[in-house]
């Protein structure tokens, strides 16, 4: 399952991103988690000290290793310099899966250990000094997109993103590759106003998206969400004196989180597992296909000087029957 944690900034996206982490390892369950955030702090969250953050490899800086992997032995791609971020598998393709050992995990994932499990960490690094000028974020979250497009997992298999903040996803086509989006909402009129801007862009996608309240105190709180987000309120995180303490970098064991912030968590699973039995995946490969010719006659053309659509293979469906190519 891909699960994307997207929010405004300061509104506990990381650290609900990190607790669903945390709660899915604890349950022995594979997972890939993803900080595709340009503010790097998914790391710290799950209880890497500054140093072991710092030293994680960023997927940026391997994307001529992740297209090369990825294009395989795609008859469609010329060469690995023709791919961008939106570039759609196809027949000789190499996919990702959650379970496997592959190259790109050997350059850009490391293992975080969590309580007696471990999950798979992969970061886009964050936006240097050396980008301002001649660079945008989102060249650091392409490698993450690119990943997505060729990704396949299963039932009981996560991918856990924590996104840009605010509503700066849908400068790509990535707000559609998750199965479910939990936006994470204060009880406050700027803490509902990405939620407003998610529902509006994301209404023709099929986006299934879930609010989760944060940093709600009472009664007022939660009628101030319901009446703002109506049934797209999934659940709500009040104070957690779990969370102070692991923002402290003293975090105590994970089985002594507050019983209802577990349930809470518990709750994200449940939702997540029910969109399983929803998955289109050939409206899936037709929104990759969409976005990719898009960007391909609005920059992608001119940069690569290449017909980037003829990369597309109308016979291919991405979907968990697909046959690796080793």
């Amino acid at each position: 399952m891909k699960i994307a944690f997207v929010g405004k900034g300061g509104s506990g996206k990381t650290t609900l991103s990190s607790l669903f982490v945390r709660h899915l390892a604890a349950t022995a369950q594979p997972v890939v988690a993803v900080d595709a955030d340009i503010n790097q702090h998914l790391g710290p969250a799950l209880g890497l000290d500054e140093a072991e953050a710092a030293a994680l490899p960023a997927l940026g800086e391997h994307l001529p290793l992740i297209k090369d992997y990825l294009r395989g032995t795609n008859p469609r791609i010329a060469s690995a310099d023709t791919m961008i971020k939106t570039t759609p598998p196809g027949e000789g393709s190499r996919l990702l899966r959650v379970r496997e050992n592959n190259p790109v995990y050997d350059a850009c994932a490391r293992p975080v250990e969590l309580d007696g499990g471990a999950v798979r960490l992969m970061v886009t690094g964050p936006f240097t000094d050396a980008d301002l000028g001649v660079s945008c974020y989102h060249s650091k979250t392409g490698a993450v997109e690119l990943c997505l497009n060729h990704l396949v997992d299963g039932r009981d298999e996560f991918v856990v993103v924590d996104m840009t903040a605010g509503s700066d996803s849908f400068a790509s086509g990535m707000f559609t590759r998750f199965d479910i989006t939990f936006l994470v909402a204060e009880p406050t009129r700027k803490g509902v106003s990405v939620y407003r801007q998610y529902k509006e862009y994301a209404r023709d996608f099929g986006v299934v998206l879930k609010v989760v309240g944060n940093k709600v105190r009472d009664q007022d709180d939660l009628d101030f969400l319901r009446a703002e987000v109506g049934d797209d309120l999934l659940v709500t995180v009040g104070h957690s004196d779990w969370v102070r303490a692991m923002e402290k970098g003293r975090p105590p064991r994970f089985e002594l989180l507050e019983d209802a912030n577990r349930h809470a968590l518990r709750l994200l699973e449940i939702a997540a597992d029910a969109t399983y039995e929803l998955r289109d995946w050939e409206r899936y490969t037709r929104q990759t296909v969409h976005f990719h010719l898009k960007n391909a006659q609005s920059w992608g053309n001119a940069r690569t000087g290449a017909d980037l659509a003829a990369q597309v293979d109308p016979g291919f469906v991405l979907d968990e029957s697909v046959t690796a190519t080793v």
